[in-house]
Order: structure tokens, then sequence, then C-alpha cells
């Protein structure tokens, strides 16, 4: 059956990231206070396995320190000071572990996740997240989505009860072919591409698809993926488009 978007849900992307340092317990709190009714977030593993809520596979640019995530064990990401680059107020936060972002969303009834599997990944290595993800207090509030169509299909073979989304920036011969093949839930779309192809929300509608757009974070981008008909908006400014859905009298839900 065809999805009709009404209004679009609000999903922080790594959290508030306009107002606190991103993928951080802080950002999350703030988009969970700002009414988002998703957080997006990105996951890798360190040297250890422990699932680890970072956006780059380094930790160059968002902390002190320098190297692979992989390179360093939970307890030697967590010295990292991973908040005063942003600002010196937030110096002392931290890489958190996926499950600690968890028990922050458990403060915040109703807060969803959306996950990001960066780069590709194995079968096994999911798993590990899953082990986490996959929790009762989550379901009908997890959507995880990756670039790779290896990432996603091994997210489908490893949990295939989580919806998953295929992030796409760029037009991609055989869409349609590939969402079913993934046993996709929905898609995930740049704001530009939805911009071009003014059909892709249609489609994806027409196939039971949700459509979540990036990264939108001002009144044109706003405008351009409500009228398009989108399901979730991703943006590092929830609390700004919170209002502006308000003020533009599109209802926001959640």
């Amino acid at each position: 059956m065809p999805v009709r978007a009404q209004a679009p849900v609000v999903i922080a992307h790594r959290g508030a990231s306009a107002d606190a340092p991103q993928n951080t317990l802080a950002a999350f709190d703030a988009a969970g206070e700002a009414g988002a009714a998703m957080i997006e977030i990105d996951v890798h593993l360190s040297a250890d396995g422990v699932p680890m809520v970072i956006h780059d596979g380094t930790v160059d640019a968002t902390t002190d320190g320098n190297g692979e995530v992989r390179g360093r064990t939970r307890d030697e990401l967590q010295a990292l000071d991973a908040g005063s680059w942003f600002g010196p107020e937030f110096a002392g936060q931290r890489i958190p572990t996926l499950a600690e972002v968890l028990e922050l969303v458990a403060r915040h009834p109703g807060l969803g996740v959306l996950c990001e599997y960066k780069g590709r990944w194995s079968a096994e290595d999911v798993a590990v997240t899953m082990r986490v993800l996959d929790a009762p207090e989550l379901a009908g509030h997890l959507v995880v989505q990756g670039f790779d169509p290896v990432t996603v299909a091994a997210l489908r073979d490893v949990a295939p009860q989580v919806p998953r989304s295929l992030l796409v920036e760029h037009p991609r011969e055989g869409l349609p072919a590939l969402l079913d093949e993934l046993d996709a839930a929905a898609v995930s779309p740049g704001a530009a591409l939805i911009g071009d192809d003014p059909g892709l929300v249609p489609a994806a509608h027409d196939a039971g698809l949700r459509v979540f757009g990036w990264t939108a974070n001002d009144e044109a981008a706003w405008r351009l993926l409500v009228d398009a008909g989108v399901d979730g908006i991703i943006t590092d400014r929830p609390a700004a488009l919170r209002e502006w859905l308000a003020t533009a009298h599109v209802p926001a839900r959640g």
C-alpha cells in the first residue's frame, strides 16, 4: 500500500549538531529536549569490539586525538575530549558507546534512532551492534541505514526484523530493484537529489517506502522536502525545523 506522508518527522543529524558537538551525549540530549522524533547516529567498532558512536573512521576531526577508531579500545577512545573543538563549555564530552546513547534515548520517551553504518560492514560486525540495538524498548523506533548495498544486505540478513534504508546521494540506475532486493523499508536521498528528481519521492511511496531527506538546514531546503512529500527531514537544527514546521502550518509528527 502506498505511503502518504502528511508531515515530516524531525530527525536530528548527529544530534542537535548545530548547537552541540556532533554525536555526543550533549547533542543527543539537546535533540531530545528540542522535540526531535529521532536522532541520527553513526556507529563504528573499537579495537576491542565495542560499538562506538562517532561519524568518521578516525578520531581526528572531533577529538583531541588522532588515528583510527578501530585502532583504539573503548577506554582509549573515551579518554579523548570530544567536545572542546566545538566550544569550551563542552570540554569533557566523550565519544559515547552505543549502549550509552540508548540509555540517554530511554530518558526521552518516544525518541527514535536512525543508525548509520559507514562504509562496508560484514555480517559478523553488524551482529555485534545488533546485540545492543535490537532491544524491545526500541521496537518501532529504530531504523538502520548505509550507503553500501553490501552493508544494507548484511543488516537484512542479520536482523531482518529491523527496518532498513539505503542512503543515496546521486542518481542510481536500477534503484527500485535494488531497494526491493534489500527488502528496504525506506530510502534516504540527499536533498539535492530530491530536488533534481521530482519523481523520486512519489515512486518510493508507490513502492511502500518511507523517504528520509538529508541534510536540510534552512527554510529553502525544508520547503523543498516538505513540498516533495518526504516522511522525515534530517537536520542539524531540530528545534529550528520544528518551529518552522509550526509557523509554516505543517504539523510535525513526533
